[in-house]
């Protein structure tokens, strides 16, 4: 296995995000990066700094104005008279999510106050004067996996941080801002005819949905709690299959509130069924450890070998895998719940 990090990454330092009607301490905190470099050491595993692969990456899923949006909203929020310390958006425009259009235009506004409504989803993604470089960054962690695996490497490890799976083609929320397995997926398209994307975030990976609800050539599926009651509230129930093309190449489990081990295997095991009835030539595992127990912001009561057993599961699919790394922000345990994955990968 190979895996790969960039130090500008740790730089990203969110100060405040809403919590049902709480503006609470940030969860995606740098020190996360930490235990999990540790578990990679522990494996024998060695960290590579990717290579800078610029914007044009990010551009294959997400559109232009967004790019410019995120690349520029830090200095021109500073600028505004009373300037908060980092950039929240305080006007949401309406939009009817109609799964036929390709995707909305350009903000019609260039008011910065205008656009942050436009380009950001929630309050829990805060840009701050860092956001924009530790983002980049860690799209070029996940397509420097992409790369490994397209080079020969059976597994390929991108340690992303800011996540990116609730990021969509032109929108940011729920901590993310560029939508790193999206990327790597787009980016092994350039080879294989079919990609598949498993998300076993305890959240819906609305993002990564939304970005390919219309294709057949790559696959989503989404192994979360049921939305209903957790977020992201809107996208991630079963009737979601995907639209015109993309009909049926789109797959949610939702999972009840309380969880455990059992049924959330039993959905793992039902979306790898789906990966391998789709005929998957290549993998983008987006891997989540808030589902454990002790998360903070978990809704499921996940231990830490059910990631062992992902990694036993994943292993006889014989694909090239990238594994993408999502949420899960109990600093304590989630250098363990890798370390579990891998030691199931290898078992």
């Amino acid at each position: 296995m190979k895996a790969f990090f960039h130090p500008a990454q740790r730089l990203h330092e969110p100060r405040q995000f809403m919590r049902s009607g709480v503006i609470s301490d940030p969860k995606d905190v740098a020190d996360r990066v930490a235990p999990l470099l540790a578990a990679l050491g522990r494996h024998g595993v060695s960290v590579t700094e990717p290579a800078d692969y610029g914007v044009k990456l990010a551009l294959s899923v997400h559109s232009p104005a967004y790019v410019e949006f995120l690349r520029s909203a830090f200095e021109r929020w500073s600028a505004l008279p009373n300037a908060g310390p980092e950039v929240l958006p305080n006007v949401f425009p309406y939009w009817n999510g109609d799964p036929g259009r390709a995707g909305r235009p350009p903000c019609p506004s260039p008011s910065i106050i205008a656009q942050a409504g436009w380009y950001m989803g929630d309050l829990a993604v805060p840009i701050g004067p860092h956001t924009w470089r530790s983002a980049l960054a860690s799209t070029h962690t996940a397509v420097a996996a992409a790369d490994a695996a397209l080079d020969g490497e059976r597994y390929a490890y991108a340690l992303c941080r800011p996540s990116g799976h609730h990021s969509r083609g032109d929108r940011a929320s729920g901590f993310c801002y560029l939508n790193n397995s999206a990327i790597a997926a787009e980016r092994l398209r350039g080879r294989y005819g079919k990609v598949a994307v498993l998300d076993v975030d305890a959240h819906h990976g609305d993002g990564t949905q939304e970005i390919f609800y219309r294709r057949d050539d790559v696959l989503t599926v989404s192994v979360h709690v049921d939305p209903q009651g957790y977020y992201p509230f809107f996208t991630g129930y079963e009737h979601e299959t995907g639209h015109g093309a993309g009909e049926g190449f789109n797959r949610n489990l939702p999972l009840a509130v309380g969880s455990g081990d059992a049924a959330f295997l039993a959905a793992v095991d039902a979306g790898i069924k789906a990966v391998t009835t789709f005929g998957a030539q290549a993998l983008v595992l987006a891997l989540g450890y808030d589902g454990h127990k002790d998360d903070p912001i978990t809704a499921l009561t996940l231990t830490t070998g059910v990631y062992r057993a992902i990694g036993e599961r994943i292993a006889p699919l014989g694909l090239p895998t990238v594994v993408v790394q999502e949420g899960g922000y109990q600093v304590s345990v989630i250098g363990d719940c890798l370390d579990a994955f891998l030691a199931g990968l290898s078992a």
